[in-house]
């Protein structure tokens, strides 16, 4: 019986010695030991009562376990839904009420909280910790390593990604088995990805990023991974020697460039780093490949298509863009009313249209068709646009939009003048409730350290660079701006500390 996934990123590991985790206490695991783990967290679920297309909810630390358990569902064909471990009780009973799990994983530490939420919807809860300890771990170790994958299709769903919710009820993207295999072999081709390679691996695995971009192409190359907890300058720098590649999201790359042992020499011996997740500012780029030689490969990607764009592997890695469509991926710039395609250097919604786009959004069927054009685009929400050598720049968030006084205003353009700016370490440009614009524009600036940004100055040079429509009507000076685990800015939560901002101030 074919089981996509399993046939293409597990079974051609079964009998290998081949190292698959570089682990932090000097351990090493093989591929074979990898794959009888595989086989004996599959038994466990199967001994749990679960069957083909049954939902398993996981909300536990990063641990090689974690990571067999996800292998064990792809092989019997149990939808995997990661949660990130920064949920509350009360976000998880919304994710377990709409998806309806048939087990909950989660760490023993969150046992009582979670197994009234549990047993509310009907799901049977078992723990497993960062240690590889807990209830299932306990139950794996009774079963036997063969397992038979159960039949799976290129269209039966794999995962249940949810979305962030910032702008509503949080949404589960339904990712197939095509899906994450295509994306895979796209990535791991133009990345050329093999099995000489060892990823450093730092990144959560509750997120795509972690999981999908960085597991999948290992596992489908056959490379290894020195796969640390969580990200610790410390533990990084001294693993990286023993690294090819390494993944991460902005933060890593500008924590590297904080500490002076992260070297040329340090990093010479490296293949490749990619950035995502997150906007990779133009600054680091720069300041990067100063530092050690490389330049970073910074990728456009999303819940619900997986990876769509990335600079190239030989040619120019343009700072400050997401590079062209992966192979057999289609994006457009389009008009955000009609789906016309624009021309080149115009501002539109970018769509895109492949392998990789997702299934729908989990019991949502309407929500799914307005996302959707009817030629098979979806509208991602992102707005960009394609420049004259045909890279792609991502300009924000369809709701980060600033209309102010009828003009629309791109907060990215903003940035990029802010962030040339003396003192100014990055910014964050937002709109908020304006009584006469409609909304008006907020730079929000976190200094270099030990500077003091000169606001006065900054709004002058502004003046020079930006029509008047563009320029901030406040800038505000911060020690750092919010973000997710991933290193994404919350600008939600930054348009609701200011919402009031302009309040009373007609005519200003």
């Amino acid at each position: 019986m074919a089981n996509v996934l399993f046939d293409a990123l597990l079974r051609p590991h079964l009998d290998s010695e081949a190292v698959f985790l570089h682990l932090p206490d000097g351990s090493r695991t093989s591929y074979r030991a990898f794959l009888a783990s595989v086989g004996r967290y599959a038994n466990a679920l199967r001994a749990a009562g679960l069957q083909a297309g049954d939902r398993l909810a996981m909300q536990v630390e990063k641990s090689p376990e974690a990571l067999s358990l996800y292998g064990a569902c792809m092989a019997s064909g149990i939808v995997f839904l990661p949660l990130n471990t920064a949920y509350t009780t009360h976000e998880i009973g919304y994710f377990v009420g709409d998806a309806t799990p048939g087990l909950v994983v989660c760490d023993p530490a969150a046992e009582a909280e979670l197994s009234a939420v549990a047993a509310a919807n009907g799901a049977n809860l078992l723990t497993l910790d960062g240690n590889g300890g807990g209830s299932l771990p306990g139950l794996a170790a009774e079963q036997p390593e063969d397992f038979e994958a159960v039949s799976r299709g290129p269209d039966d769903l794999a995962v249940l990604l949810y979305t962030s919710g910032t702008t509503g009820r949080s949404k589960g993207a339904m990712l197939t088995h095509d899906n994450l295999l295509s994306n895979a072999r796209a990535l791991t081709g133009l990345w050329r990805i093999t099995a000489a390679d060892t990823l450093l691996h730092a990144l959560p695995i509750f997120h795509a990023h972690g999981l999908f971009v960085a597991i999948n192409t290992s596992l489908l190359a056959g490379a290894a991974m020195i796969f640390l907890p969580r990200f610790e300058i410390g533990a990084v720098l001294d693993a990286l020697p023993g690294a090819t590649t390494m993944m991460g999201v902005p933060t890593y790359y500008t924590r590297l460039l904080d500490e002076p042992r992260f070297t040329r020499e340090t990093a010479g011996h490296m293949r490749l780093f990619v950035s995502g997740s997150a906007p990779l500012l133009a600054e680091t780029h720069q300041r990067f490949e100063q530092r050690t030689g490389h330049r970073i490969l910074e990728r456009y990607g999303m819940t619900e298509t997986g990876m769509n764009s990335s600079n190239p592997y030989d040619a120019e890695r343009r700072a400050g863009t997401v590079g062209f469509p992966l192979p057999g991926i289609e994006i457009r710039i389009a008009d955000q009313e009609n789906g016309a395609e624009l021309a080149a250097g115009e501002i539109g919604r970018i769509e895109v249209r492949g392998p990789n786009v997702f299934k729908g959004y989990w019991q949502m069927p309407d929500k799914t068709a307005e996302e959707f054009r009817e030629d098979g685009f979806f509208i991602t929400g992102d707005l960009g646009l394609r420049d004259a050598d045909g890279y792609i720049q991502i300009v924000g968030r369809g709701k980060d939009l600033i209309i102010s006084g009828g003009f629309n205003v791109y907060p990215k353009e903003v940035e990029l003048v802010l962030d040339e700016q003396e003192a100014v370490r990055e910014s964050a440009v937002i709109g908020v409730p304006h009584p006469d614009f409609g909304e008006g524009v907020v730079g929000v600036l976190v200094p270099e350290s030990g500077a003091t940004p000169d606001v006065a100055r900054i709004a002058e040079a502004l003046g020079r660079q930006l029509a008047r429509y563009k320029q901030p009507k406040r800038l505000i000076v911060v020690d750092e701006l919010p973000r997710n685990t991933m290193g994404k800015v919350q600008k939600n939560i930054l348009r609701e500390t200011y919402r009031d901002l302009f309040a009373g101030t007609a005519g200003a």
